[in-house]
């Protein structure tokens, strides 16, 4: 049996880079031209919205779909009349021959653009032969024929495709000059055949990468404005555990201090009374700690909380005040009985508020804004609106992480939340939060 050395490479990994990309090359020959040559592969319509048919009217559009394949038959067309052009004496077989292969090589890119090349490219010498031309390798009808396919092939394939056809017609022009020349020098026309096809397909190949990078640019745009998105959405639900967090905290807080301290407000209570305050207090530490531990997680390394109280409803007149120094003319009402609500509902509403009133600044300068606070039956309804804006300052583009940041506040809460233009050209946004009536009744306890 033979051993293996273990510090012998692979054959693949001792190729030189030279010989990898040969191969490289010669497998996209393979892939592009050879391997699938007689493949069939039918050109699409176009469709109504693209680029092509931009001229058009639009209601032509939709019935133009068939427009390239009108224009192959058109060129095919011309090539027919261009070998027939050059029959003086009688249409016999042969003449025959000389007109229908360059145009069968035409139309046969409508459907198998790969097999019209190597058509194109076998019948040349063929047909140069039995028309008597005193140029090569190619007449008339086969140079006009051969340079359309060059040009239909690269359009409907790609770059590297493009590259590989030039190549092989300006190796197949090389050779028919040095070894198939049936006239002179002077009648070669295979250098304008490839100084013409290198210029056209340069310009497709441009235009096609040039296509390509903008596709891949608009993905790359979508794809980070989709994650610009979550992103937002991840620090708004980190900012909302934040804020929980403290609230919570705080609560639970109160109830550990108070479950502490309610045996010594009565005289010798019994012992399940205590063991049962006892109980709630430990309870109420461990699911304090367990709360820090686990929403402990989303703060940042140098987050603090805050030394003040958590903004409430109450504190909305506040941020009109700050609002308006900032230049926004902003009206607030407060209708419906006014109680207090759960912290959790309060500090959300006052959040909502701030940044669509934020929203306003930054996207509607000049523009005035009406605050509507309802407390109604069996919830809190809030409506921010504001009219068009005004004045010279141009108003900043937004991407909305605002309004997903408001969407996500309620959502958490269990509300509903519409948002979108208003008729006078400005902006709205409306919010219901539902409350229970026991929630009320418990925060008003509780305080």
């Amino acid at each position: 049996m033979v051993g293996v050395n273990p510090t012998q490479t692979p054959d693949t990994g001792s190729r030189s880079p030279e010989l990898r990309m040969t191969l490289d090359a010669l497998g996209g020959l393979r892939a592009d031209l050879t391997g699938d040559a007689l493949s069939y592969r039918p050109l699409p319509r176009l469709a109504p919205d693209s680029p092509v048919l931009r001229f058009l009217p639009g209601r032509l559009r939709p019935h133009a779909g068939l427009l390239p394949h009108a224009a192959i038959c058109f060129v095919a067309l011309v090539t027919f009349v261009l070998g027939i052009d050059r029959i003086t004496d009688s249409l016999g077989p042969v003449a025959l021959v000389t007109c229908l292969v360059p145009t069968a090589a035409v139309l046969l890119t409508l459907s198998r653009p790969a097999t019209a090349f190597w058509l194109s490219i076998v019948s040349t010498p063929f047909i140069a032969y039995l028309s008597g031309y005193d140029g090569w390798p190619w007449t008339p009808s086969s140079f006009g024929a051969h340079l359309s396919i060059l040009v239909i092939v690269a359009l409907r394939t790609g770059p590297r495709t493009a590259a590989w056809i030039w190549v092989i017609t300006a190796a197949y022009a090389t050779l028919t000059s040095f070894f198939l020349s049936v006239g002179s020098w002077y009648g070669f026309n295979g250098v304008e055949m490839v100084f013409f096809s290198a210029f056209f397909l340069l310009v497709i190949a441009v235009v096609q990468i040039r296509r390509q990078a903008a596709r891949e640019v608009t993905a790359q745009q979508t794809v980070t404005a989709v994650e610009r998105s979550k992103r937002t959405l991840l620090e708004e639900r980190t900012t909302i555990a934040r804020e929980l967090h403290d609230v919570v905290a705080h609560h639970m807080s109160v109830v550990a201090i108070q479950a502490e301290a309610a045996p010594y407000r009565v005289e010798n209570p019994p012992p399940e009374l205590e063991q049962a305050f006892r109980t709630i207090r430990e309870n109420a530490v461990a699911a304090l700690t367990e709360l820090r531990r686990i929403l402990g997680v989303v703060r940042a390394e140098d987050y603090e909380a805050p030394d003040a109280p958590q903004p409430t409803l109450a504190d909305l007149h506040g941020l009109v005040a700050n609002v308006r120094e900032a230049g926004l003319d902003v009206s607030m009402a407060v209708t419906g009985a006014v109680r207090e609500l759960p912290q959790g509902v309060e500090l959300s509403a006052y959040r909502i508020v701030q940044e669509a009133l934020s929203n306003v600044l930054r996207h509607a300068p000049g523009a005035d804004a009406k605050v509507e606070v309802s407390h109604v039956l069996g919830g809190l309804g809030l409506r921010i609106a504001n009219g068009p804006a005004r004045g010279l300052v141009k108003p900043s583009p937004g991407a909305g992480h605002g309004i997903t940041g408001m969407r996500e506040r309620v959502t958490m809460l269990g509300g509903e939340m519409t948002d979108g233009p208003t008729e006078d050209g400005g902006y709205e946004v409306a919010v219901f939060v539902p409350v229970a009536r026991e929630e009320i009744e418990r925060e008003g306890a509780g305080q």
